[in-house]
């Protein structure tokens, strides 16, 4: 189930890729997409009852665990992914004050 409302999220961020004309909507179907690429990585990491952490009350070494690598990246997906969201954010600031516009329809014309 988690699988396909991953898809889904990414299937709604690449149709905002292709049909909206404004920066602003890009950069809010990109946020989508990497959200779901990220619940997807989750997703294949979780084991269904299994301990989700590694910890010193548990010290039976035959239970399996969640494995704490796809939690590992998913955590600096997040960071990067803000990162490259508020830098979107001050470009499209930056834009919007030179051309008055964020629609790219009216900006194929600028040569600047």
């Amino acid at each position: 189930m988690i699988y396909v409302i991953s898809i889904l999220l990414a299937g709604i961020g690449i149709y905002g890729l292709l049909t909206q004309k404004n920066l602003f909507k890009h950069l809010v179907s990109l946020t989508i997409i990497d959200t779901a690429v990220n619940l997807f990585i989750i997703a294949l990491g979780y084991r269904e009852g299994d301990a989700p952490i590694y910890t010193d009350r548990v010290m039976n070494f035959s239970l399996n665990f969640v494995d704490p690598l796809p939690q590992a990246l998913v955590l600096t997906a997040i960071v990067i992914g803000v990162g490259v969201l508020a830098l979107g954010a001050s470009l499209l600031v930056r834009i919007k004050e030179k051309h008055s516009s964020l629609d790219l329809e009216e900006m194929k014309g600028v040569k600047e």
